[in-house]
């Protein structure tokens, strides 16, 4: 999850979007964005989606380490 956590930060980082910014165009909380980068907690697939669709990539990009 941490090794996840990491790819989704340089990812997020990559479009010039901060944790604030991804979490508002996901319609989740920060904190939550913030939970997955550091590895705190594993995300649902719906959720992965979600994220990869509003970094404009294929979720493979996402899952892939």
């Amino acid at each position: 999850m941490v090794r996840f956590g990491r790819h989704l930060k340089k990812l997020r980082e990559s479009k010039n979007l901060s944790q604030q910014e991804l979490a508002n165009l996901c319609d989740i909380e920060h904190s939550q964005i913030s939970r997955i980068e550091l590895g705190k907690i594993n995300t649902t697939i719906s959720t992965l989606y979600l994220i990869a669709s509003k970094l404009n990539i294929d979720v493979s990009v996402l899952v892939k380490l």
